[in-house]
């Protein structure tokens, strides 16, 4: 999440979202093993090589190929799936604070629409540093609004920033929108 606090009165922050080096790497693998599968189903099909490693036409078709087949399939409807997600870069959007009109803008790269919630600063109740470390560690900020038992979360998914910058951030914000921060201990 990077801040922009070119003046006082907005600051804007931009979140990442699914075009990540690790969402590459999986779905340039995903597709090598999928073509890969399939190529082995089609050459025990066949009894011709199209791979150059192994022998894939000596397999029997019946139980092998058709489950490498299967396999295929399944890792290339996986493989679509993942890179449709990096192509539109689901989860991006930017967070807008602005205190001039008293408003939040979220906006947000959605599966097949873009979501976009507004607010003003009289709804928000608190911004709150939603901490856990362990096996599966979650760093982000959130604002708690009144009436809402469920935060909404600021920060993008999978990025795990600093534990100082992510207070150093949720104080800032907390201090422009003039309400508490929750969670520190």
């Amino acid at each position: 999440m990077e801040s922009n606090l070119s003046s006082f009165d907005k600051i804007e922050q931009t979140i990442g979202g699914s075009r990540k080096t690790s969402n590459y790497i999986i779905g340039g693998m995903l597709t090598i093993g999928g073509i890969g599968f399939l190529l082995a189903s089609i050459s025990s099909y066949t009894g011709i090589d199209l791979l150059p490693l192994g022998n894939p036409s000596s397999l029997l078709f019946v139980p092998q190929g058709i489950i490498m087949g299967a396999y295929g399939v399944l890792a290339n409807i996986l493989n679509f799936y993942l890179w449709y997600l990096v192509y539109i870069n689901f989860g991006s959007g930017i967070n807008s604070f602005d205190k001039n009109s008293q408003l939040v803008e979220i906006k947000r790269k959605g599966l097949f629409k873009d979501v976009e919630v507004k607010l003003n600063f009289d709804e928000i109740k608190s911004v709150k540093l939603d901490i856990s470390e362990g096996f599966n560690p979650r760093r982000r900020i959130a604002l708690v609004l009144k009436g809402k038992k469920k935060a909404l979360p600021l920060s993008g998914a999978g990025e795990l920033q600093p534990l100082l910058q992510i207070e150093e951030e949720g104080a800032r914000l907390a201090k422009f929108l003039n309400v508490n921060l929750e969670g520190l201990k």
